[in-house]
């Protein structure tokens, strides 16, 4: 899989797209069957079948954002809320300076949660950016694959995030994944105690549900899902 868009500023020229998507992930554990660069990678397998579908440019990745409730494990790397602001305004600024107005970040992890002030500020005016997917989405999606687990009980490393993988890369996941479920109950003090406090392996979830099969249904819903995005941007 090629995690970066190939194209050249003269398919861009021709092209002439009105919004932009930028994917967002992390560089943070997930357990010892996913990689560190999990995130991202689902982030950019959403942003290249939006690019598909929808006359969009998508954008190379962030990589590295906001996983401080994972910042003991090793590998795992963050910057602070702060500077990811300011990274995503720089990049709307630079875009609209080319002629692209329009920005839709695609953020594959929860806790980027700075992400959604960013958009409220964006919008100020007039609708100029917006966040995706959204829970609702990852909800439908969940129930149009026919997942077994809900978006509480498979957080971190389960059914979702391995299915997708094993879809888009399979070989970025490990053997292993068949056993590594973990059930963590309810998580009041997450931002407080960070995950070391619910999981010693890093899992929050189901991987041993995760199917390919699976995977594809959730990409194919969250891209159906995506026009609904464009409508509220002016842009369908």
């Amino acid at each position: 899989m090629n995690l970066l868009p190939t194209i050249t500023t003269v398919d861009v020229q021709e092209q002439a797209p009105r919004v932009a998507v930028l994917p967002i992930g992390s560089y943070e554990q997930h357990g010892g069957h996913l990689p560190l660069i999990t995130d991202t990678a689902i982030a950019c397998v959403i942003a290249r079948g939006l690019a598909a579908a929808y006359p969009v440019l998508a954008l190379p990745p962030i990589s590295i954002a906001c996983s401080h409730e994972h910042g003991t494990w090793p590998g795992t790397v963050s910057i602070s809320a702060r500077t990811l602001h300011l990274v995503i305004t720089d990049v709307a600024e630079s875009l609209e300076a080319s002629g692209i107005r329009k920005l839709v970040l695609v953020n594959a992890h929860g806790g980027n949660y700075v992400l959604s002030n960013i958009v409220q500020e964006a919008n100020l005016t007039e609708p100029r950016m917006s966040l995706f997917p959204q829970g609702r989405e990852w909800d439908r999606a969940r129930e149009q694959a026919g997942l077994v687990s809900n978006a509480h009980d498979d957080m971190h490393a389960g059914e979702i995030e391995t299915s997708i993988l094993l879809h888009a890369e399979p070989s970025f996941v490990r053997p292993g994944y068949e056993s590594a479920d973990h059930d963590s109950g309810e998580r009041p003090f997450l931002l407080t105690l960070g995950m070391k406090a619910y999981t010693d392996s890093g899992v929050i979830g189901f991987p041993s549900y995760a199917t390919a099969e699976k995977g594809k249904a959730v990409l194919a819903s969250l891209t159906a899902s995506f026009e609904d995005h464009l409508t509220a941007l002016g842009e369908a």
